[in-house]
C-alpha cells in the first residue's frame, strides 16, 4: 500500500469521524500499519481515535468512561463502517495523545460478523478482470493482463489472502503487463455487485453501477486518487447525490489544503515561487489559482514547484496553463481519446481568466520521480510548447485519464479509460516520464532553477536598484556552480505500452 493510497483511506476515515461525532468530540484519528504498533499484525490496520484531554485534575479513565457513556452510538457507527468499508481495520482503538501519562484505552476488535457481506478473493478478482477487460483504454493489453491473472487464480495463489495482500499482489500482476502505474487493484470501495444492485451509486456519485460491463459514472472529478485523474475511492455512498452538493462539499474540503496550493512567495531578486502539489478541477479551485498568479503577476521569472505534485483533473491543468500563454492565437494544450466512445475531447486555453497573464516572462517547472499524472501534464503541456524549461527528474510516467469502479463496499478497481494525445508530440509521457530539460537531483532542481531566474533578473536592460541588489546578493548566496547542460530532448514514445 503505497503513500497515496494511505492518505486517501485516512481522508475517508477523517469524513467518516466527520459523521459519526458531534464537533469537538474527537481531536483527530489516524491509520496505522504493521510495525506502527506491537498490536498490529500483518495485513491489519488499525484506526487510532485521539479524544480531548481531561480538565485539569480530572482523572483519565474517568474521563474515557465519561467519553465512552456518551458516544457509544457513534463508536459502534464507526466500527461497523470500518468493518465493512475497510475491513483490512480489525483494531479500532479510542485513548489521549499523552505519551507521558500512558493513558488508557477502549480497543474495538471487528468481530467478523459483516464478512458475509463482503466478497471472497476469487469473487473479488473475478469482477476486477471482468471491469478491466471492459474499460481499460487498450482492450488487447486488458485481455492479456486479465488471462495471466486468471491463471494465477485458477492456480490459487490469490486464495486465503487479507485485503491488504491481495490487493497488493494483483496489482503488481497486473502491471507486470501493462506497465501502467495508475491501473490498481485498492482497498476503499462502494456499492458492487450485490450490494445497490445495476443502476446504483458507483464510488464518489450517481451513474451505472459497477457490475462486469457497467460503465463508469460521471466524469473525472476532483479527487486525488492515484494520479489524480478520479473521485476518492472511498467515497460515502449516504452521502450527497446531487452534482453540485457535492461540488460545493468537495471545494469546502479543498480550503483546507488550499487546493494544493502550498506556497506562493516573491522570493529576493522579484522572483516568483508556486509550490503546488494537486491539481484540482477549476470550477472549485479557480479562485484560488487566479489568487495566487496575481501574487506573482509582478515578478520577472516563475518558479513552479511540482515535485510532491501527485496529480488531478484535465481542466486543472488547462486552467492553470491559461494564465501562462497569450490569449491570441488560441494555444492547443491536449488531447484524451476514449477508449469506449472513441472520441477525443480536445483542451485549449481558456479566452479568458481572471486577471492578468503571465505571458512574457521565463517559466521554470520543477520536477522529481514522484511527480505523477496531472503533475506530469502541466509540466509536459508546458515543455511542449516551449513556454517552460523543466529542471529536475524524470517524472513517474502516468498518462493515462482514470476512474475508480467499486467492486465491493471493502475494495475498488482504478483503471485507466483514455489517453492522453499532445497535440504537439503526437504522443504522451506514458511510461518515460516528463524528461527535464535539466536534469538534476530533486533537492538541486530549486537552486538550480533559482540561479537561472536570478541571472534572467540581472540581464535586464532597466532593472530598479534595489531589484538588482536583492538579485546578487540572492545568487551570491546559492552554490557557486554553474547549471547543467540541458539534456537531449526526449524521443517520442508510443502511447501504446507493454
Amino acid at each position: 500500500m503505497d503513500q497515496a493510497e494511505l492518505e486517501q483511506l485516512q481522508r475517508a476515515i477523517n469524513h467518516e469521524m466527520r459523521e459519526r461525532f458531534t464537533a469537538g468530540a474527537v481531536q483527530r484519528a489516524v491509520l496505522l500499519r504493521p510495525g506502527d504498533d506491537p498490536a498490529i499484525e500483518p495485513g491489519q490496520l488499525m484506526v487510532r481515535v485521539f479524544l480531548p484531554p481531561p480538565g485539569a485534575g480530572e482523572d483519565y479513565d474517568q474521563a474515557l468512561a465519561a467519553w465512552q457513556g456518551a458516544h457509544q452510538a457513534g463508536m459502534d457507527a464507526l466500527r461497523r463502517e470500518l468493518s465493512l468499508r475497510l475491513p483490512a481495520a480489525r483494531l479500532l482503538e479510542f485513548t489521549f495523545d499523552d505519551a507521558d501519562a500512558a493513558p488508557p484505552r477502549i480497543l474495538m476488535l471487528d468481530d467478523g460478523s459483516l464478512a458475509a457481506e463482503q466478497l471472497s478473493g476469487r469473487e473479488i478478482v473475478t469482477t476486477a478482470l471482468a471491469l478491466l477487460r471492459a474499460n481499460y483504454v487498450f482492450p488487447e493489453l486488458a485481455d492479456r493482463a486479465a488471462t495471466a491473472v486468471e491463471a494465477r487464480l485458477a492456480a490459487g495463489e490469490y486464495d486465503d489472502l487479507d485485503e491488504i495482500t491481495l490487493t497488493e499482489l494483483v496489482t503488481r500482476h497486473l502491471r507486470e503487463v501493462c506497465d501502467d502505474k495508475h491501473l490498481a487493484l485498492r482497498l476503499g470501495g462502494g456499492p458492487g455487485p450485490g450490494r445497490g444492485g445495476p443502476g446504483g451509486p458507483g464510488p464518489g456519485g450517481p451513474g451505472p453501477g459497477p457490475g462486469p460491463g457497467a460503465g463508469p459514472g460521471p466524469g473525472p472529478g476532483p479527487g486525488p486518487g492515484p494520479g489524480g485523474r478520479g473521485r476518492p475511492p472511498w467515497a460515502d455512498p449516504d452521502g450527497p447525490k446531487d452534482h453540485e452538493t457535492r461540488r460545493l462539499a468537495m471545494r469546502q474540503m479543498g480550503r483546507l489544503d488550499n487546493f494544493g496550493i502550498r506556497r506562493v512567495e516573491r522570493l529576493d531578486g522579484n522572483v516568483g515561487y508556486l509550490d503546488v502539489r494537486r491539481v484540482p478541477v477549476p470550477a472549485n479551485a479557480g479562485p484560488a489559482i487566479s489568487a495566487a498568479m496575481e501574487l506573482v503577476a509582478g515578478t520577472y521569472a516563475l518558479i513552479i514547484d511540482l515535485r510532491r505534485n501527485g496529480g488531478g483533473s484535465p481542466e486543472g491543468v488547462v486552467y492553470w496553463c491559461s494564465h501562462l500563454v497569450d490569449e491570441q492565437p488560441p494555444t492547443h494544450l491536449n488531447d484524451i481519446f476514449r477508449a469506449d466512445t472513441a472520441e477525443t475531447h480536445q483542451f485549449w486555453a481558456l479566452s479568458y481568466v481572471p486577471g492578468p497573464r503571465y505571458v512574457d516572462r521565463p517559466v521554470y517547472v520543477l520536477t522529481s520521480s514522484r511527480t505523477f499524472s496531472g503533475g506530469e501534464d502541466f509540466a509536459y503541456t508546458l515543455q511542449a510548447l516551449g513556454r517552460a524549461q523543466v529542471i529536475g527528474e524524470t517524472t513517474s510516467g502516468g498518462a493515462h485519464p482514470t476512474r475508480p469502479f467499486g467492486i465491493s463496499a471493502a475494495v475498488h478497481i482504478a483503471i485507466p479509460f483514455a489517453r492522453s494525445i499532445n497535440p504537439v508530440t503526437g504522443t504522451n509521457w506514458q511510461g518515460t516520464g516528463v524528461v527535464p530539460d535539466i536534469a538534476v537531483p530533486e533537492e538541486q532542481a530549486y537552486g538550480t532553477a533559482y540561479a537561472t531566474a536570478l541571472r534572467h533578473v540581472l540581464a535586464q536592460d532597466e532593472l530598479f536598484p534595489p531589484i538588482a541588489d536583492e538579485a546578487r546578493e540572492a545568487l551570491a548566496a546559492l552554490p557557486a556552480t554553474e547549471p547543467p547542460a540541458a539534456t537531449e530532448p526526449p524521443q517520442e514514445a508510443s502511447a501504446v505500452v507493454g
